[in-house]
């Protein structure tokens, strides 16, 4: 049964690294919005757009995974999913197209993040990942609803 594999956590805990094993692991497609953000828009953060063009990516890879899925074959969504209400969505969107559904939740503490974001955005011309500043991460930190027991077991 294709499974939509769904990756939780906040920027810089490791999200992309870790769906590219799952993708591996499961013969998946793996989808990362910032690696088509960057290759369209560049570094465009401060660009008043940058969230229109994010939410216009994502939903056109929602379209493709939806697709795949329908064909047999598994999708990662490499979106962060930082809300209870998002997930659950997603859940029913895969339960409706008869495919499974798991959370690989990157559960990483604020200060570790902190310390990636500072080496990420030291290399923010190099690797494909989007540079921000760190009280833009502490101000997601403090939106982000971490998966309780029943979501990650259900």
């Amino acid at each position: 049964m294709a499974t939509l594999h769904l990756m939780v956590g906040l920027p810089c805990s490791g999200k992309t690294t870790e769906a590219g094993k799952v993708a591996r692991q499961y013969n998946a497609l793996r989808l990362t919005p910032d690696v088509w953000q960057l290759r369209l828009f560049g570094q465009d953060m401060d660009d008043p757009r940058h969230d229109d063009r994010h939410e216009a990516i994502e939903e056109i890879m929602w379209d493709v995974a939806r697709d795949v899925l329908l064909l047999g074959t598994s999708v990662v969504l490499d979106f962060g999913f930082w809300s209870r209400g998002e997930r659950d969505d997603f859940r029913r969107r895969a339960r409706d197209l008869g495919a499974g559904f798991m959370i690989h939740f990157m559960d990483v503490p604020l200060c570790e993040l902190l310390a990636r974001l500072e080496k990420r955005n030291r290399q923010a011309g190099e690797e494909e990942s989007i540079a921000f500043s760190p009280e833009l991460l502490e101000e997601w930190a403090a939106m982000f609803e971490a998966p309780s027991d029943d979501e990650l077991c259900p």
